[in-house]
């Protein structure tokens, strides 16, 4: 008898079991919860722009020990979508214009139903070799979208922190000897705080980070590098890795890569470059040309939950020479599969710092070959549109300047009368950031530029259009009066 034979020989001798749903079970269930999912989408544009309730409170009515007993379905999805995500900033709405705004496709959210459902292991290319070529076919995308040779490889990691984190310990195994503390890394003073902490990660003390200062586009000043290398290796340190940033998430700022990379050659560094948030933009034609130079770059990070509007929890590391990645994480085991020499068979386990984990190459693929590249291309460009847009009109705004110009799709800015002291100032600007979030129809966070406390935009949602930074303009129009006038 077959095994299939023998379930069904099992099931019909009554048999059951509490973690096996029937059929019809699986068809209620999935669509109770779809029926929820798809009404919490259509209610995306007219949710509040913010968090709304009390988070501790919400949190607290959460907050339990292990449960006693079953709940029925409705509760938890009430428990979920009308407790819990009100009082959560609202990161797939149309009106979320801060810090760096993950999409939440729904295309994503359905290849997950699908790999989950699935739950084939896909880091050992034996365990299940069509879909992990799947994540081999993404990586290989998104190489050449950054310019990369045939040689290139890469992974799907969970964010740009850990992509970070691996393009690092690339570099300290190829660059450096075992014993590696003497070796110094150069970042901007505008680079992501992850860079430290994956050098922190990785074992190298905190001082041997060396943040450059900034021009005043927010770029990093390149004599300033150049000096610090060279004290550096005066003092018996030995420089290894510098890292340019293809979008700060600051201000959006664009390093000056291709002299970057030069003095990295120059002085036989790995020349990194963190386009986490900056990098899809390479799919338009003046994101190509703003982000020149990656091409040079011997590894890159990138976040598709970014800059292609998936979900939170796909990021991407891809290095010019994918044997590099393999040096640095390459491991055996005797219980492990066979794993592969040819290039074409990838064992990203060999690649990464992970083995177990989800099939993340379903999370890019399936809404790509569903949709093709033209939409995610279009929406970029609107958001460069959109950007440029809005930072014209706040120019026009008396009393406001503009501390950091769109050089992709976020721009920074402030209430500045005359009279006020940098306190004041400051003071004034939190009220600001206040008064245009109160409206509940955008949400925007802040930052320090040069030691002043400003406000930022980031235009990077799929669900954002000009009929809603049309709605921004508005409430930052109303909130300037409102805490400038008497």
């Amino acid at each position: 008898m077959s095994t299939r034979k023998g379930l069904e020989s099992d099931n019909a001798a009554g048999a059951r079991h509490e973690l096996e749903p029937t059929t019809e079970e699986m068809r209620t269930l999935l669509k109770r919860v779809s029926e929820r999912v798809v009404a919490e989408i259509r209610s995306f544009p007219d949710q509040p722009a913010g968090p709304v309730d009390d988070g501790e409170a919400a949190a607290s009515m959460i907050r339990e020990d292990w449960p006693p007993e079953k709940v029925q379905l409705d509760d938890l999805l009430s428990s979920v979508f009308d407790s819990a995500a009100p009082s959560s900033f609202h990161c797939a709405g149309p009106g979320y214009l801060a810090y760096i705004p993950g999409g939440g496709l729904f295309h994503t959210a359905l290849a997950d139903l699908i790999g989950d459902t699935l739950n084939r292991y896909t880091t050992v290319w034996a365990a299940a070799p069509a879909l992990a070529q799947v994540e081999a076919n993404v990586v290989r995308w998104f190489s050449s979208m950054v310019g990369f040779p045939r040689t290139a490889g890469g992974f799907l990691s969970s964010g740009g922190s850990i992509a970070n984190l691996s393009a690092l310990v690339a570099a300290r195994t190829d660059r450096l000897p075992e014993e590696f503390l003497q070796g110094s890394l150069y970042v901007s003073t505008q680079a992501h705080h992850s860079i430290a902490k994956a050098a922190r990660l990785a074992g190298f003390p905190s001082r041997n980070v060396r943040e450059i200062a900034v021009d005043r586009s927010f770029r990093i000043k390149l004599p300033d590098l150049e000096n610090q290398i060279a004290r550096d290796r005066d003092a018996g340190l030995k420089p290894f890795l510098v890292v340019g940033s293809a979008g700060t998430t600051n201000t959006g700022a664009v390093d000056p890569l291709p002299e970057m990379a030069e003095i990295a050659r120059r002085e036989g560094l790995w020349f990194h470059v963190d386009a986490a948030y900056g990098g899809f933009f390479l799919l338009t034609e003046r994101g190509r040309q703003r982000l020149a130079g990656i091409e040079l770059a011997d590894s890159a990070t990138l976040d598709p939950h970014k800059g292609l509007f998936l979900p939170y929890g796909t990021g991407c590391l891809v290095v010019r020479e994918r044997e590099t990645l393999r040096r640095a994480h390459g491991a055996r085991a005797d219980y492990m599969p066979p794993l592969q020499d040819h290039p074409d068979r990838i064992d990203f386990s060999e690649h990464s710092p992970e083995l177990s984990r989800g099939s993340r190459g379903l999370r890019v693929w399936l809404p790509f070959k569903l949709l093709g590249v033209e939409p995610f291309r279009s929406a970029l460009d609107e958001k460069l549109d959109l950007a440029s847009w809005i930072e014209g009109e706040l120019r026009r705004l008396p009393d406001l300047e503009i501390v950091a110009p769109a050089q992709l799709s976020i721009l920074a800015f402030r209430a500045s009368p005359r009279g006020l002291d940098e306190e004041a100032l400051d003071a004034l600007n939190t009220r600001f950031l206040t008064a245009i979030n109160s409206r509940q129809r955008v949400f925007l966070t802040s930052t320090r530029l040069n030691g002043r406390f400003a406000l930022r935009i980031c235009v990077l949602s799929f669900r954002t259009h000009r009929e809603r930074m049309q709605m921004c303009l508005e409430d930052v129009r109303d909130a300037l009066t409102e805490v400038t006038q008497p």
